[in-house]
């Protein structure tokens, strides 16, 4: 298995937790308010996912609401997950490996 197949598949991994993580935050977020103060998941989700945030809030327009920061930063990693899907892929083909 070559570096770069592994490096790809590592980043893939830890962009997959990262939208989980975000995934989950959503999810108790919809909960409200009450379900959201001293959670102790809660907190470990926000965590998680601080540094994602404020790296999406660096690279976006003044003009985006942070309202919508979150939001921006889960569909950043979406496609980012799907580029590296792609790479992966094409490492697989180029390398004549047995990917599944």
């Amino acid at each position: 298995m070559s570096t770069e197949f592994l490096l790809v598949s590592i980043a893939r991994a830890l962009v997959e937790v990262a939208g989980m993580l975000m995934l989950g935050q959503g999810i108790l977020w919809i909960f409200g308010p009450k379900a959201r103060d001293g959670n102790f998941i809660y907190d470990l989700f926000k965590r998680g996912t601080g540094p994602i945030i404020k790296a999406t809030r660096v690279i976006t327009p003044r003009f985006v609401n942070d309202a919508h920061i979150a939001l921006v930063a889960f569909m950043l990693l979406l496609w980012l997950w799907l580029g590296l899907g792609y790479a992966k892929r094409y490492l697989c083909v180029t390398q004549q490996l047995a990917c599944a």
